[in-house]
């Protein structure tokens, strides 16, 4: 007996751009023409989607005929210096004074310009058109007035390339180095919930483009200093949990990361090692400035929203990871973070599978 024809629909085209985006993109588009000079910025103490779409767009501006240069309100991590080269020009050494003569500004991977540090206010002055394009759900006071936003992106790097798709834009292999870069770090290694059906398609075709996954990786994930080990020793020595609340938290005392000779890119994945045990709905990581300011970093499972929890604190972020910073001691902020947290997230009827230590 014959089976009866099943016809299989055909696959979606995952790399064709979402139309919700066209609007926002043709926006930008009006204002990146050939012949601007266009300043690029991202928040403070870059990570690898701030530079990877920095370093990305700058390549596929250039191509355009676009001028652009790099101005960040911190200096660019040394763990990125691969995505840098005589193709993108980081004048973050000159401060805000590198401002000036741009006929544009784009501003990416965050939603309130807040988070340009010590830029913020040179760029709320500046008379010139602003653009953002990010992923973040948007802050209260957004960088610029045209604004290309998608919280589904699992990057900003997404969008970047999204922006040079419908521009018509070419993506260089370097182009496509940095846009892979964007993706596979803000996606905890592909590893995290926003690594989406697009964003493997997309991170295919970068990866076509002559793309060494392995060198990526190493580059990446491979090539850690010693100091961090020793530092992420001292900090699993702190290893706290609240099994009620399903809770984990960790903390780093001021001038560790000096200590080992580290910089703060040194500390990116530390907040997923309390997340790791089994049961935690939500962890935190404490990290002390001194000059009685912490930074906290927070990151969940399930249905848990820290983006919400961080705003508690003046911070913000995803869903399943945000941040603050936090004035107090270490100790005080420890209490009055956990206590909102326990506060926000509610006991567990039935207590989590986690080790109190």
């Amino acid at each position: 007996m014959a089976l009866p024809h099943v016809s299989t629909p055909a696959p979606p085209d995952l790399l064709a751009v979402p139309a919700r985006r066209l609007s926002a993109i043709r926006g930008l588009l009006a204002v990146l023409t050939p012949g601007r000079r266009v300043v690029l910025s991202t928040h403070i103490n870059a990570d690898g989607d701030g530079c990877g779409s920095e370093a990305g767009l700058a390549r596929i501006l250039a191509g355009a005929g676009i001028e652009s240069r790099i101005v960040n309100p911190t200096a660019w991590p040394g763990l990125f210096d691969f995505l840098l080269g005589p193709d993108v020009d980081d004048q973050t050494a000159r401060g805000a004074d590198a401002l000036a003569g741009a006929d544009v500004m784009v501003v990416l991977d965050i939603g309130d310009v807040r988070r340009l540090g010590t830029l913020a206010d040179a760029v709320r002055a500046l008379a010139i058109p602003k653009l953002v394009i990010d992923h973040h759900v948007p802050g209260d006071e957004p960088p610029g007035p045209t604004v290309f936003s998608d919280t589904t992106a699992c990057a900003t790097g997404e969008l970047v390339f999204d922006l040079a798709v419908i521009a018509g834009w070419t993506i260089t292999r370097d182009a496509a180095t940095s846009l892979y870069t964007a993706l596979l770090t803000d996606t905890g290694g592909f590893r995290f919930s926003n690594t989406s059906p697009r964003c493997h398609a997309i991170a295919g075709y970068l990866l076509s483009l002559g793309i060494d996954p392995e060198e990526m990786y190493r580059r990446v994930y491979g090539s850690v200093p010693i100091g961090r080990l020793h530092l992420l020793r001292d900090a699993l020595a702190t290893l706290d949990v609240d099994p009620e609340y399903a809770i984990s938290w960790i903390s780093v005392p001021a001038g560790a990361v000096e200590r080992y000779g580290l910089k703060s890119e040194d500390l990116d994945g530390i907040a997923e090692h309390p997340r790791s045990i089994a049961g935690t709905r939500l962890a935190i990581f404490f990290r002390d400035l001194g000059h009685g300011k912490v930074k906290v970093s927070f990151r969940s499972t399930g249905g848990v929203d820290v983006n919400q929890l961080a705003r508690q604190f003046g911070g913000g972020g995803h869903a399943k990871a945000a941040g603050a910073l936090v004035a107090g001691s270490l100790e005080a902020v420890q209490t009055q973070v956990i206590g909102a947290a326990r506060a926000y997230i509610g006991p567990q009827s039935l207590p989590p599978p986690v080790q109190s230590v």
